[in-house]
């Protein structure tokens, strides 16, 4: 049914694995289409009392596959803006999901990667991963949330750091500023994502979810905010600044930006 996602089922708990392990699960438009249905499909299954996602190989996901990315670069503006609003709505149905969703990070989550992790209600890292807000890297700003989620987190000069400098942390550090819940061990990594989502998924379902919506009432301002990504994303798409960072990017290169 799938060809960039495997979304599976048991004992009660929906595990959707990003399958595209030969580009780090770099998630192209066709990616995005199968976790909306994926997503529906969960949404609408009531045996289901738990989500887990995950990567296939070493990667949680790389972000925005460079094709999505250069076909984004086409677009007119307005179709640029729809075309973002729909991406942003695939993340943000992880977060409005009535179920518990954890995040069970393999390896690699950059970027968009890393943005759908900070959708989620849980992130358990590999002891391995590392993260990243890298999207300045190419001369852009983060574009699925990362904005507005990653500050709730962690703090609003933590996330400016993580956002500006685009670095990449590892596992510890993300677990000692809160950007991931918990680390585990390579050996102990699935067994325990799995005995967490058991726990998550035989507890009370109903009031886990009106829990979850509840602690995100006061969390509207992340809508608002989703649209300033829209804008400020559809501006950065026009530099020079973009052009240079995709093409040190292919030449293994460092950028020179220019701030055009």
């Amino acid at each position: 049914m799938y060809r960039n996602i495997i979304l599976q089922k048991a004992d009660s708990i929906a595990t959707i694995i990003l399958n595209r392990p030969e580009a780090m699960n770099a998630m192209n438009l066709e990616m995005f289409e199968e976790l909306e249905s994926a997503q529906k499909d969960i949404v609408m299954d009531k045996d289901v009392r738990a989500v887990v996602i995950t990567g296939k190989g070493k990667a949680f996901s790389s972000g925005a596959d460079f094709e999505l990315v250069s076909y984004l670069l086409t677009l007119t503006s307005e179709r640029f803006k729809e075309t973002l609003r729909y991406l942003q709505r695939v993340v943000t149905m992880v977060e409005e999901m009535d179920k518990p969703v954890i995040a069970a990070i393999n390896g690699y989550a950059l970027g968009g990667g890393l943005d759908l992790a900070l959708a989620c209600d849980l992130r358990l890292a590999v002891s391995h991963a590392k993260l990243s807000e890298h999207y300045v890297k190419v001369g852009i700003i983060p574009d699925l949330g990362g904005t507005q989620r990653l500050p709730r987190l962690i703090g609003l000069s933590k996330a400016k750091e993580m956002i500006f400098f685009g670095d990449m942390v590892d596992a510890e550090y993300a677990e000692r500023i809160g950007l991931v819940d918990r680390v585990l061990s390579e050996d102990d990594f699935v067994a325990k994502t799995y005995s967490t989502a058991a726990r998550l998924a035989s507890g009370p379902s109903v009031a886990i979810g009106l829990a979850k919506k509840a602690l995100h009432a006061g969390y509207e301002a992340v809508r608002s905010g989703l649209e300033h990504e829209v804008h400020g994303q559809e501006i950065c798409m026009r530099t020079a600044d973009v052009k240079e960072g995709i093409s040190a990017f292919h030449a293994k290169r460092g950028p020179i930006f220019s701030g055009k």
